[in-house]
């Protein structure tokens, strides 16, 4: 019976057995030739390099050796020279053999002294060189004598290498003996992992061809594994965030439905956890979005370690995350896991090299008593979030149903005021600051108003967080800037006393690259001296990142101007960072002015920030100053200014103008009744 796999077997073993010689033959060949090439290049840098460095000496004796008796030639002081020249030049090489001929074949030298004057005329190699060319042949030697020490069972080089003067004309010839037998040896191992892992390849091929259908149903298996392991890639990406790994809004949509349909079937409770992180804007602006990332991958780990095993986590975007409260007993279930996540969150984080406290604001909906459909919990929960974020942040709210108005009103003013500075409807007020030892006017604060159209004028707490989630505050902190500069220039031309007015700077303001040729702009625009504007910066926003604030205070020093802490003591400065941070006041916060009579621990803090504001040399200021009790307090323990309603409301720019002139009148009339008691 025919077999082809007899057949098979006999004709791929013949062609296994051919192919396996012919490549170790080819491959014997290419190396030897190779390393032939090599080995004469190598040959023929060393000569050349013996040339450049020493041939000059010796070319003339070379030259005329012929005329140099044979007997003679031995003793000559030029061999002896040549022999240390050479034995120097070839030290730790793998030649061991040198010899050098004139044109007429005479050996001149030789590392073998007993050669020396021999005729090499008639050799190959020898008038190959001769003739220009370089020529190399690979022998082996049972014994030879190589720089005074005999060398057995070698294979050596040998390259006859043409000396050529500067014109390119030949004038000696170099032969060089290069020891390659540790190279041959190594290629005929080499040859030998080749044909052994050549045969192993050739037998795996063999062995293949015989499993080829059996492997087929494997190899369509595998693919399938694979595909589907692609498919599940696809399907996790998509339904999860790639810096967390947490599920993603997508998979937060499906599973939010899917969760109130069995809330509805078993007629359970559902919550919904809705929040962000409070100051992640700043650390993103100061510490950059390597933080950031750093940041969100945190706090992912934290929420997801204390949220119950039933609860499950997302990631929404950005700083928002959301968790969905499944089987609720009661409806303060909810605001037990919000308590232990603002907690948790709140705990202090290493980023890159800083140290900082992010908060949350959670915002909390119950199904089916805050909403009954998905849609609905979410928009319930986001409007419960921003209510905490009124009340002061690092809390949690819950719904209730005055919250969609108060969210309807903040998406209104959110959109009038975006056309708020288009429309010119932004206004500053003015309110007095007052030397305690005199009372008079030294300066005063410009407070931002806005004339909104539907609801009058509207102080900052209705619009401020607004204008900082929308980053409107950019450009409106600009305008203030432009115009308080502008309006306290219009009060000097008018003649009125030269007061400083203070301008407050926004946390995003002040880490945007702008502020400092804003200020400087606006300085040169309306041609105010820098010594009359000051602007007032929070605490906090100045330890976020201290290093970096210190730089961007330091530029607008250098622009002449003041710059204060505004609601010093409210936050957590560093002693270390305010002796560095180029400040020239302290602005007291109005927390401790206002019990300052009734709470012994703000009196003392109050002293004892006016006893450092002196140490430090600083000028320094308490604001929310409302009666004289709280005034003679402030005068007896050295406070330098004051504002407040004791003094005056902030009111608009000519109301006080008008209080600037009295102020002027006063002045002048204290400086008569001076010059005429003298």
């Amino acid at each position: 019976m025919f077999k082809l796999s007899r057949y098979f077997s006999i004709a791929s073993l013949v062609a296994i057995i051919v192919v396996v010689t012919a490549l170790s033959m080819y491959y014997r060949d290419r190396t030897t030739d190779t390393m032939m090439a090599h080995q004469t290049r190598s040959n023929a840098a060393l000569a050349q390099a013996f040339v450049n460095s020493v041939w000059s000496k010796y070319a003339a004796f070379v030259t005329s050796a012929s005329d140099i008796p044979a007997a003679e030639l031995h003793g000559r002081s030029e061999i002896t020279a040549l022999r240390s020249d050479i034995l120097a030049q070839m030290q730790d090489l793998d030649v061991v053999k040198v010899k050098i001929y004139n044109l007429d074949g005479l050996t001149v030298f030789s590392t073998d002294a007993t050669q020396i004057g021999a005729d090499k005329s008639d050799n190959t190699g020898f008038q190959q060189a001769r003739g220009g060319e370089i020529a190399s042949s690979i022998t082996f030697r049972n014994e030879f004598y190589a720089f005074e020490r005999v060398i057995v069972d070698r294979n050596l080089v040998t390259s006859y290498i043409p000396v050529r003067t500067a014109d390119g004309t030949v004038e000696a010839v170099f032969e060089l003996y290069s020891d390659v037998t540790d190279l041959l040896e190594e290629l005929n191992r080499t040859q030998v992992q080749v044909i052994i892992v050549v045969s192993i390849v050739l037998g795996l091929l063999y062995a293949f061809l015989y499993l080829i259908v059996k492997r087929a149903d494997s190899i369509i298996s595998t693919r399938e594994e694979e595909r589907r392991e692609n498919e599940e890639q696809v399907r996790y990406q998509a339904y999860h965030d790639p810096l967390t790994g947490l599920p993603n809004r997508v998979s937060f949509n499906e599973r939010l439905n899917e969760t109130l349909a069995r809330a509805k079937r078993s007629k359970a409770l559902a919550g919904l956890l809705y929040f962000d992180l409070d100051r992640f804007k700043n650390v993103n602006d100061s510490l950059g979005h390597d933080a950031g990332d750093q940041l969100l991958r945190v706090a992912a780990k934290r929420i997801h370690g204390v949220a119950r095993e039933s609860d499950m986590v997302f990631r929404m975007g950005g700083d928002e995350f959301t968790v969905i409260l499944e089987n609720l007993t009661h409806a303060e279930d909810a605001a037990r896991v919000a308590q232990r996540l603002t907690d948790v969150i709140a705990e202090p984080v290493q980023l890159l090299t800083h140290t900082t406290t992010v908060t949350a604001s959670i915002g909390i909906a119950v199904f089916p008593t805050d909403a009954t459909d998905a849609d609905g919990l979410v928009k319930a929960a986001d409007a419960a979030m921003y209510r905490a974020k009124q009340a002061g942040r690092n809390v949690y709210a819950t719904y209730t149903a005055d919250l969609n108005l108060h969210a309807v009103e903040r998406f209104t003013l959110e959109a009038e005021l975006q056309q708020a500075l288009k429309n010119d409807e932004f206004v500053l007020y003015y309110q007095p600051k007052v030397s305690l030892p005199d009372g008079h006017i030294i300066g005063m604060e410009a407070l931002l108003r806005w004339k909104n159209p539907r609801l009058g004028l509207l102080a900052p707490n209705k619009f401020l967080s607004i204008l900082e989630d929308t980053r409107l505050i950019v450009p409106v902190g600009e305008w203030v800037i432009r115009t308080a500069c502008q309006q306290n220039k219009l009060w000097q031309d008018s003649g009125l006393i030269h007061t400083r007015i203070s301008v407050n700077v926004s946390a995003s303001q002040f880490r945007d690259r702008s502020l400092v040729n804003t200020v400087r702009d606006s300085l040169k625009e309306t041609g105010l001296a820098p010594q009359f504007l000051e602007l007032e910066l929070t605490e906090g926003l100045l330890i976020d990142d201290a290093h970096g604030a210190i730089a961007v205070m330091n530029d607008l020093k250098e622009l002449g101007i003041f710059i204060s802490i505004d609601d010093f003591g409210s936050g957590y400065s560093s002693l270390n960072y305010l002796s560095r941070f180029p400040v020239d006041i302290l602005k007291i916060d109005r927390t401790f002015i206002n019990n300052l009579m009734t709470d012994h621990k703000d009196a003392e803090i109050t002293h004892a920030i006016a006893s450092l504001a002196h140490a430090l040399k600083l000028g320094l200021i308490a604001e929310g100053v409302e009666t004289e009790d709280q005034l003679e307090f402030l005068r007896s323990h050295g406070c330098d200014e004051a504002q407040g309603f004791l003094f005056s409301q902030p009111v608009p720019a000519d109301e006080f103008g008008r209080m600037l002139t009295a102020e002027e009148t006063t002045l002048s009339t204290s400086k008569v009744n001076v010059t005429a008691s003298r």
